[in-house]
């Protein structure tokens, strides 16, 4: 655990150096990367969704039709 610790310490002050940061990011590319970022995390959310909410929904409404 301390060995992921301290490399995601470097990874972090290597992402944050400005050395690192020597090309422009343009309106496009930048708008690529939020989209790309937002798409993830509506797949997460739609992977909670299909995986947890569903299955439940389903069992709900079979409990239901029981009674």
């Amino acid at each position: 655990m301390k060995v992921a610790t301290a490399l995601a310490w470097i990874v972090l002050a290597l992402a944050l150096s400005p050395a690192s940061v020597q090309a422009y990011v343009g309106p496009g590319m930048g708008a690529g990367a939020v989209a790309g970022v937002l798409g993830v995390l509506a797949g997460l959310l739609m992977l909670v969704v299909g995986v947890v909410w569903y299955p439940l929904k389903k069992l709900a409404r079979r409990l239901r039709n029981k009674k």
